[in-house]
Parts: structure tokens; C-alpha cells; sequence
């Protein structure tokens, strides 16, 4: 992958639940991190007591946080009252030239914050809070 311009990494946001996806109000900046928990299983009878890691096994997470401004009231509306409500919607991370990374994902931090001489700005993080489909480009 060559370089690409931070501007094309995107989060989209189905906030009806009808599968049509649009782009997050206004970032800026935006992070994907994905996890995955290992199981170990060493025992006394590991060789040469090295640690042994269950294969397929463990929990999996992602969490993508996004920063920058917003657009109109309706994009502000719509994400204050997913943060407030507590409610899941399906998000696509999309990656360029590497995929889309899907599913669904609830906000568990919303920040605002603002300069004197500036522009308003929040920042959100969202989790995971369920299995992720990954489409390849």
C-alpha cells in the first residue's frame, strides 16, 4: 500500500438502520484499532516452558475514534442522540486501498471542546459490539 491521504480514511454511519451509509459529520481525523485477546494455555509440560497460545480462541474488539467538526445541526443531532440513547448502528471504517471494515459499534465517548478564536470540535470513540465484516478492495 502506498501512501494515501489521511483524508480518505472514512467513517460512515447507517443512523437509521436502513443499510444506507453516510460519511461521519465533519472528521478531521480518524483511527481504527483492532485487538485480539490471546488464551494461554502453557502448562508445566510446554516445551521449554515457553508460553502456548490457544489458536482461534480469544476475544476480538475494534475501536475507531474520530475527530473534527460538524457539518449542520442534523449530523450533530443524530450522533448526540446515539451517544445518549445507547443505541448500536452499523459503522463502515472505510480504508483506502485496503477495504472496509463493518458492523456494528455503539459511542462510548463523545467530547466537544473549542477555542476562544476558533471553530467548535468533538472527538468520539466507538466499540465494537459485534461480529466485523471485512471487504477487501
Amino acid at each position: 500500500m502506498t501512501a494515501q491521504p489521511g483524508k480518505d480514511l472514512l467513517l460512515k454511519l447507517d443512523a437509521t438502520g436502513s443499510g444506507s451509509f453516510t460519511t461521519a459529520a465533519g472528521l478531521r481525523a480518524s483511527r481504527i484499532a483492532l485487538n485480539a485477546a490471546s488464551v494461554d494455555v502453557t502448562s508445566a509440560d510446554s516445551a521449554g516452558r515457553w508460553r502456548e497460545l490457544l489458536a482461534g480462541a480469544g476475544m476480538r474488539s475494534a475501536n475507531l475514534t474520530g475527530s473534527g467538526i460538524f457539518r449542520d445541526d442534523a449530523a450533530d443531532e443524530a450522533i448526540r442522540a446515539l451517544f445518549f440513547a445507547g443505541d448500536i448502528r452499523n459503522w463502515q471504517a472505510i480504508i483506502p486501498d485496503f477495504g472496509t471494515i463493518e458492523g456494528p459499534f455503539q459511542i462510548t465517548a463523545l467530547e466537544y471542546a473549542g477555542n476562544h478564536d476558533g471553530e467548535a470540535n468533538y472527538e468520539m470513540t466507538l466499540a465494537s459490539a459485534g461480529a466485523l465484516t471485512f471487504t477487501a478492495l
